[in-house]
């Protein structure tokens, strides 16, 4: 999740599209560079240890845009692939 934040703050796409689960992930992903990303807050984590396939991170983003400061909240999914973890999809709270 902190990975997929610092991709989405340094502008880094192709990372993004990466760190997704091919499921679910776009063919292309554009970002908006107008928003500037700045903290991430996660609230809580369940399942995702040594032994699950499965993890779900709640999170709270904050970021700036043309508009002003605004939050994003979501409950992410991740399945483990290999060595990692790719996100899956999320629920926005």
């Amino acid at each position: 999740m902190r990975s997929r934040f610092s991709a989405f703050a340094l502008g880094l796409a192709a990372y993004l599209v990466e760190s997704w689960d091919p499921a679910t992930r776009p063919d292309s992903l554009e970002l908006d560079d107008t928003v500037e990303w700045r903290r991430l807050f996660i609230s809580d984590t369940s399942r995702g240890g040594p032994g699950d396939t499965e993890g779900f991170v709640t999170f709270t983003a904050i970021g700036r845009g043309p508009e002003g400061r605004f939050e994003q909240r979501e409950r992410s999914r991740f399945l483990r692939a290999g060595a990692g973890w790719r996100y899956v999809d999320g629920e926005e709270l």
